[in-house]
């Protein structure tokens, strides 16, 4: 398996990262909020990648998992352009971005960030593009914008989950869904119907709002937000095995 490297920004960031070259397109996995690369999603689909002599490249964002940097500095604008610097650094040729949660909104700004050419494809995971908007409530967006950190239960872990004024004012300047979003790649959008934090009608809302002609959504009746049930996890395998093949 790829040993974690670090890869230096120009400010000396250092970005931790794991890369295994192969056959492309590359697959870049994209975590979601407060998460990183040791999920396991993502260490499946290196896994495969790995068996399959596919190129594969996970990270952490600045302020997550092994990265430097403070979470409180992070924003959407700063991680695309983490994610570009090393999609750039260490791949060659095209690549599929796989997105989760976060990750999902992550996705469509660095697709959008890089040449088309370079973007053969994209899957969502519960992909939640826009959150700062519909998933933040008008006190607290009142709150935010007087720059107020909001503090939230987390049903993931014992610390309750922040949401700085910084990353969400650079949310609300990187709205997608009102408008078309002019990706023309084929994309594959995963949503748990059971979903407690991100409504799976997002993802129909996002498949309307990409200009792409080859979407395609897949709803788990019984799926929840993670979707890493061994289940979930190979129904994301089986989904990036054949949208490879066709790019």
């Amino acid at each position: 398996m790829p040993e974690t490297r670090f890869h230096t920004l120009a400010d000396g960031r250092q970005i931790a990262f794991r890369f295994t070259p192969g056959t492309g397109p590359a697959l870049v996995f994209l975590p979601g909020y407060m998460s990183d690369m040791a999920g396991s999603k993502a260490t499946a689909m290196l896994d495969w990648a790995v068996a399959q002599g596919r190129a594969c490249l996970l990270m952490d964002y600045s302020g997550c998992g092994q990265s430097s940097g403070a979470f409180a500095d992070g924003t959407l604008s700063r991680w695309t352009h983490e994610v570009r610097t090393l999609i750039e650094a260490h791949c060659t040729g095209p690549v599929v971005l796989i997105g989760s949660s976060m990750g999902g909104w992550l996705m469509l700004l660095v697709a959008k960030a890089l040449p088309q050419s370079r973007v053969a494809g994209l899957v969502g995971i519960a992909a939640a593009p826009d959150f700062t908007d519909w998933g933040v409530l008008p006190d607290d967006k009142a709150r935010l914008a007087a720059g107020q950190i909001i503090w939230e239960e987390n049903p993931y872990g014992p610390e309750p989950t922040p949401t700085h004024p910084g990353f969400w004012a650079d949310g609300q300047a990187q709205l997608l869904l009102g408008h078309e979003i002019a990706l023309s790649c084929p994309v594959r959008l995963l949503h748990g119907q059971a979903d407690p934090d991100v409504p799976w009608s997002l993802s129909l809302q996002l498949a309307d709002a990409l200009r792409s002609a080859d979407v395609q959504v897949t709803l788990i009746k019984d799926g929840d937000h993670r979707l890493s049930r061994q289940a979930d996890i190979a129904l994301l395998i089986q989904t990036i095995a054949a949208l490879v093949g066709t790019v």
